[in-house]
């Protein structure tokens, strides 16, 4: 199978998120706390901030670090090449 079609093939999934407990809720709720407190400190430099999302393909937890002004990711954890290569080793295990 063809890289191209195994990623053409993962745009028409869909992904249904599972309903979260009360303490993922809570759990979410501190992370996000967090991360703005730290974004607030100009630790990762004045007009950067740190972000914290889930990969939609891979549902995996990113961490970056954006420029608020341009909106360019800075720094991300882990990068963009190793959650394409996670993805497309899961697919073809499947």
């Amino acid at each position: 199978m063809e890289i191209g079609s195994i990623q053409s093939s993962t745009q028409a999934l869909a992904v249904v998120p599972s309903p979260m407990s009360a303490t993922e809720t809570v759990e979410k709720q501190d992370i996000v706390q967090a991360v703005k407190a730290l974004s607030g400190t100009e630790l990762f430099g004045q007009d950067n901030e740190l972000t914290f999302v889930l990969d939609r393909q891979t549902r995996k937890p990113v961490v970056r670090i954006v420029n608020r002004q341009t909106n360019e990711v800075v720094r991300q954890i882990p990068p963009e090449s190793v959650l394409r290569l996670a993805e497309d080793l899961r697919l073809l295990q499947e």
